[in-house]
C-alpha cells in the first residue's frame, strides 16, 4: 500500500484522497495507477510507493523492472489542454539537451494521456536533491541554468500555443508603481522612495517578453553535487521578462514547499553570477534588478508576524541600496 501524503497543505491526506481524487483508500488509488500505465504505457509495476497530493494534483512514485518513475496526474479539467501543451515544451527541451524531467511518450505517443476526467504524464525520478542555497557552487550553477533555459525559451517554436496574446504582461513601471499605491504599512517611507526612484530613473528599452518558467526556485531545481541535473514543474510557464523571473527568483531561491523565508545578499549575487556567465543581461535589464529585488523582498513580508525574517530582509536590502550598511 502507498504512502500518502501531502505536499504542503495541512489537511488529511486520505481525505483529500477521497474528496479530490475518488479513491477509497491508498491501496485502490495505487491499483488505479498500475492499471493505467499497463493500458496506456505498457508497464506493469512492481509496486507504487509513496502518492503526494497538491491541490488537485497528484504524485506517484512507481517501481518498474527498468527502475523508478513518477506519474502525475491531475483532476483540474480546466487545465487539462495547458499540461498537454507544457508536456510538449518538456520533451522539447529535453531535445534541446536542457536539463528536465522529459515525459515519457504513452504507447499512442503522446506526451500527456487524458483518460476518464483525468491528465496523466508519466517521467523517470531523476537523481537528486532539491538545490541547497547554502552551496555557492550549486547556486551559481542554477543561475547559469536559468540563463541557458531563458534562451532556449526564447526559441522554442509553439510559443504562441502556450501563451495568447491576451496574457500580455503588464509593464514593470507599472506593477511596482501600483503596488506601491496600496503597499502595507509595514513599508518604511524610506523604502516607498527608493522603489519609486529607482523606477522612475529606469531607460527604456527593455528586450522583448519572452516564454518563462515560472516559478524557479529550490522546490523545482534538483542538483547532484555541483551540477544541476533537473528544472522540473514548468505548469507556471508564460510570457515576461527575464530580469524579471531572474530577480524574482534570486528572492524566492530558498523558498520550498512549508519554507518560505529569505536567502542572505550572498545568495542573489551568486545567483546573478551564474546567470551573467551564460547570458549578459543588458545595461536596461541590469538597472532593472535592484528595483525588483527590493520590491519582491518587500512584497513577501508578511502583514502580521514574521517567522522567517521576511522584513528584516527588506530592510537589508534597503540599508544597502541607502549606503548605510
Amino acid at each position: 500500500m502507498p504512502v500518502i501524503e501531502m505536499l504542503w497543505e495541512t489537511v488529511d491526506p486520505a481525505e483529500a484522497l477521497r474528496a479530490r481524487f475518488g479513491f477509497r483508500d491508498a491501496a485502490s488509488a495505487g491499483r488505479w495507477v498500475a492499471t493505467t500505465l499497463l493500458a496506456h504505457w505498457g508497464l506493469a509495476i512492481d509496486r507504487c510507493e509513496r502518492i503526494v497530493i497538491s491541490d488537485r494534483n497528484a504524485l506517484a512514485w512507481v517501481v518498474t523492472p527498468s527502475g523508478r518513475l513518477l506519474a502525475k496526474w491531475s483532476v483540474a479539467s480546466s487545465r487539462f489542454a495547458h499540461l498537454s501543451r507544457v508536456a510538449r515544451l518538456t520533451a522539447w527541451l529535453d531535445s534541446e539537451s536542457l536539463p528536465v524531467s522529459a515525459p515519457l511518450p504513452a504507447l499512442d505517443g503522446r506526451h500527456q494521456v487524458e483518460l476518464d476526467n483525468v491528465s496523466m504524464s508519466l517521467q523517470r525520478v531523476v537523481d537528486g536533491d532539491l538545490l541547497d542555497v547554502d552551496d555557492a557552487v550549486q547556486v551559481r550553477a542554477a543561475g547559469a541554468t536559468l540563463a541557458e533555459l531563458h534562451r532556449a525559451l526564447a526559441a522554442y517554436p509553439a510559443a504562441d500555443e502556450l501563451v495568447r496574446s491576451a496574457e500580455r504582461p503588464e509593464p514593470l513601471p507599472a506593477r511596482i508603481t501600483g503596488w506601491l499605491g496600496a503597499a502595507p504599512a509595514h513599508v518604511p517611507a524610506a523604502g516607498r522612495r527608493m522603489m519609486r526612484r529607482l523606477v522612475a530613473a529606469a531607460p527604456p528599452g527593455l528586450p522583448p517578453v519572452q516564454l518563462v518558467h515560472g516559478d524557479f526556485r529550490s522546490s523545482n531545481v534538483l542538483a547532484a553535487g555541483p551540477a544541476i541535473v533537473a528544472v522540473i514543474d514548468f505548469e507556471e510557464v508564460r510570457l515576461d521578462w527575464c530580469i524579471d523571473e531572474l530577480a524574482r527568483s534570486a528572492v524566492m531561491l530558498g523558498t520550498r514547499f512549508r519554507h518560505w523565508g529569505p536567502v542572505p545578499a550572498e545568495v542573489h549575487a551568486a545567483f546573478f553570477s551564474g546567470y551573467q556567465s551564460v547570458r549578459r543581461l543588458t545595461p536596461v535589464e541590469e538597472h532593472w534588478w535592484d528595483a525588483l529585488v527590493l520590491w519582491y523582498t518587500w512584497a513577501l513580508v508578511p502583514t502580521g508576524d514574521d517567522p522567517t525574517g521576511w522584513g528584516a530582509a527588506a530592510q537589508r536590502q534597503l540599508d544597502t541600496l541607502l549606503g548605510t550598511r
